[in-house]
């Protein structure tokens, strides 16, 4: 988080929480609501870097950005990060501008969608990046992408090659992401706890 957030939270520690504001949608956006009830997507990129630096989740998996002393919680419309890929094609780098070096795991999902697990969390690829990965993807066994996604559809678990990496691969229904990877998609107030 910037240091300023960081002092901020020191000076005034029991800000008020703000929920049902922003949202982070499926290709990696950020959306603020708008006085006319609706979700417009921030265009301006100091804003959206802002908010990528000082992104996190609390203990219950509730995901937030940490807007000075105040923490403004995030409704996921699919998963906590969207992944894309490097301009070269080898590497994913996060909504966030955070690159993450481990890929852990690999999940196809019941829609078609890869999700990808790594040490900062569970999120779902970009869809404009998902035909060029699923293309290069195989299984241990060197079998055809397409050949591979068909077991995984089917319940197989698997280990295989995606990015040059070996990884798990294996099945997930989308109505089961949240519980499986631990984050709640729509945070909403403790029990007595003040919102603004």
């Amino acid at each position: 988080m910037d240091e300023i957030v960081l002092r901020s939270m020191l000076k005034w520690p029991k800000v008020p929480a703000v929920y049902g504001w922003l949202r982070l949608d499926r290709r990696g956006a950020w959306l603020i609501k708008t006085v006319a009830d609706r979700f417009e997507r921030i265009g301006n990129p100091a804003l959206a870097d802002f908010i990528g630096r000082n992104y996190a989740a609390d203990a219950e998996g509730r995901w937030y950005f940490q807007n000075g002393p105040q923490r403004v919680f995030v409704a996921l419309d699919y998963t906590p990060w969207v992944y894309r890929l490097d301009d070269a094609g080898e590497a994913f780098i996060a909504q966030t501008g955070a690159r993450p070096r481990e890929l852990r795991a690999a999940f196809l999902d019941d829609a078609g969608m890869l999700l990808l697990q790594t040490e900062l969390g569970v999120g779902v690829l970009l869809d404009r990046d998902l035909q060029f990965v699923i293309e290069r993807m195989t299984d241990e066994q060197g079998r055809s992408a397409e050949q591979a996604a068909q077991a995984i559809m089917l319940g197989t678990e698997t280990r295989g090659r995606l990015l040059g990496r070996t990884v798990e691969m294996a099945p997930v229904r989308a109505a089961e992401v949240p519980g499986r990877f631990g984050f709640d998609p729509r945070p909403t107030p403790r029990p007595g706890e003040p919102e603004c």
